[in-house]
């Protein structure tokens, strides 16, 4: 059942994705040399909604801290991170977007995840002499969140409850997606084709 549910909401978020032009390396490009900022503007809106819903039903004892996942803090994330903004800059998509593409008949989209496929293989081929490196040892203590998370095995970096910085943060974004404009250098922005 709940290969079934992921497919389903896949499928719903690979519609949405589509329908918003996130499938469409040009409004990509657009909205990365901030020329068409309605794309990013839907992106701010869906992480604010998103952090406000979590975040509110772990307060209202809804979703379960323990079900959430912190990632380990180390250099070789800020590389990576890195490599996939140019990534992305250079093609038009990220691996999202690019799936979503490809489920459209997109062929670039297809080139796209052979070489996401063959980066990955790369890093696994590499993965000993990366580790030599110490990019992938720990900072900032492993596992950190800006604020604290009650009943969490890790600290926060800011005495601040998580769940209150997580609802600011929330707001935050969505108050900036209804204040960014659509065009913010009087360019026009161009109407999708349908």
């Amino acid at each position: 059942m709940q290969i079934v549910l992921a497919l389903i909401i896949g499928a719903a978020f690979g519609f949405v994705l589509d329908r918003i032009g996130a499938t469409n390396p040009t409004v990509l490009i657009r909205m990365l040399s901030l020329r068409s900022l309605g794309l990013m503007k839907a992106i701010l809106l869906a992480i604010g909604v998103g952090s406000i819903l979590m975040f509110v039903g772990q307060i209202a004892g809804l979703v379960d801290v323990g079900h959430m996942s912190v990632k380990t803090a180390y250099v070789g994330v800020f590389v990576g991170g890195l490599l996939l903004g140019a990534g992305w800059a250079l093609s038009g998509f990220c691996p999202g977007t690019g799936v979503a593409a490809a489920a459209t008949g997109r062929k670039d989209a297809l080139f796209f995840i052979l070489g996401g496929l063959l980066g990955a293989a790369a890093y696994m081929i590499t993965y000993p002499s990366v580790k030599a490196t110490g990019m992938l040892d720990a900072i900032a203590g492993g596992k950190v969140t800006l604020g604290t998370v009650p009943g969490a095995k890790y600290d926060g970096l800011m005495a601040l409850p998580g769940d209150v910085l997580g609802i600011v943060l929330g707001v935050i974004f969505v108050a900036v997606a209804f204040a960014v404009p659509d065009a913010p250098r009087g360019d026009a922005v161009p109407t999708p084709a349908e």
